[in-house]
This record gives structure tokens, sequence and C-alpha cells, in this order.
């Protein structure tokens, strides 16, 4: 399997298990109708460890346009990898967010909250802001991209990168399986300490992209996709893992 196909199908697992839970959560009945921020904070968290074991092995688990700049930025991929796992990343996050339209079409039906239904493919602030929910988005992807890159990259092998695609090179650019699940708990932990503003998009795949898929599914009683937030859980998640990337290239020179 190739890193971009790797990357499709991880972030459509993601997005489906993600978005998947606050449907439950969110949409009336179901079995999980109000059951609550934990479950979705731990929804999450098991959909980056879902979505991340079954690609790791071929392309290092990204999921996450946010990860590859910032892989980008310290020189573990290159321009055109990054561009791949990107446009990758974004064709499965569309595929995640049509397949939990699909299997909660019922409950959008007698769902009548538009917040609610917005809220099972994107994020949005509690309070509207959005020169302090790029503040609070950069911090979070801050803190997902640094200690990622603190526990990673320092086994990555920059060699691995021309062949990156053929048949065993896939892994020298993963953290190894055993570095999956802090991975999932760091994102658990964001969600339950750091979500309570935004709803921690934390990755620009994973809202912009299920945003436009609630602009043009067929819906029933949806309301506006708020296009004037779209550019903050975009912006502060890609301005937070650069800013990681080069805190990071310091402690590494220092």
């Amino acid at each position: 399997m190739t890193p971009w196909m790797a990357e499709l199908i991880g972030t459509a697992l993601l997005v489906l298990f993600g978005n998947g839970v606050v449907a439950n959560v969110l949409l009336p009945q179901t079995k999980g109708n109000n059951s609550g921020w934990i479950v979705i904070a731990a929804g999450w968290g098991l959909a980056v460890y879902i979505g991340a074991f079954c690609s790791e092995k071929y392309s290092g688990a990204h999921l996450n346009p946010a990860v590859s700049i910032a892989m980008l930025v310290v020189g573990k991929l290159s321009l055109t990898q990054t561009i791949g796992y990107i446009v990758a990343q974004c064709i499965g996050a569309f595929i995640g967010a049509s397949l939990v339209y699909l299997f909660y079409r019922e409950h959008f039906k007698v769902a009548h909250d538009r917040d609610a239904k917005l809220a099972c493919f994107c994020t949005a602030a509690n309070i509207k802001n959005h020169r302090q929910s790029f503040f609070c988005e950069l911090v979070g992807t801050y803190v997902l991209i640094l200690p990622i890159l603190l526990m990673i990259a320092p086994t990555l092998d920059l060699s691995s990168l021309a062949a990156v695609g053929t048949a065993g090179s896939e892994a020298k650019i993963g953290m190894g399986s055993l570095g999956l699940l802090p991975v999932a708990l760091l994102v658990f932990g964001i969600g339950l300490s750091l979500g309570g503003t935004t709803g921690y998009a934390i990755n620009p795949a994973r809202d912009l992209i299920p945003r436009l898929a609630h602009e043009i599914l067929p819906i029933p009683g949806k309301g506006s996709s708020h296009w004037d937030y779209a550019w903050v859980p975009v912006a502060g998640p890609l301005a937070g893992a650069v800013l990681a990337a080069l805190t990071y290239k310091i402690l590494l020179a220092s």
C-alpha cells in the first residue's frame, strides 16, 4: 500500500470514528445521546489510535496536515510528499464525514438542533471571538505537535525520504506501534483540558473538509456551515505546527 493510500484510509477512519462519536452523543434517539464530553474526548482519542495503527506502517500515520507541515519544517518530509499527504488526508476526511452522515441519516432527519448537526462535521467556538479561538487552536496544536516531535523525530531517517513508497521504507518515517497509544492519550488529554473553547480541531483536514461535506450533503434541516469561522481551525493548527517545529529545531540545536 502506498503512503498516500494509507493516509487516505487512516484519515477516513479517524473522521468516521471521531465525528461518529459526536453524532452518537449529540443526535437524538441514539444509544449514546447526551452521554457527555468525556465520551466525545475518549472517542476522538480512540479515533486517532484506530486511524494511526491502520496506516503507521505505510505512511507514518500523519492523518493531519499540521503533522505533515511540521515534518516538512524539520526536514523529515519533502515538499512533494507533504502535498501528496495533505491531498490524501483531505480526500479521506471527506469520505469519513460522508460515512458519518450515511450511518446516522435517520437521526439527522429527526434532529432539530442545527448547531448539533454541524458539530457532527466540524468545530465552532462556544464564545464568538475569532482571535481568541485562533489562539486556542494554535496552543492546542502546539502541544500536540511538539510532544510528537520530541518522541519520534530523533528516530526518523532522512535517507528514507527518497525511498518512500517502496517496500519496507515507509515505517522509517513513522513512530512505531508503541508510539501510537501515547499520541492517542495526548489527543484525549487535549480534548479534556483544552477542548472546551473551540472543540479542538487541531487538524485542518478534520475540520475544513467535513465542513465542506456539511455544505454539500443533503442533510435535512441543516443550517449554515459557518464559513466565516472556517479559517480559524485551519490557520490556528498550521501556525501551531510551525511554531512547534521551530521550537523542536531550537531544542535540537541547544
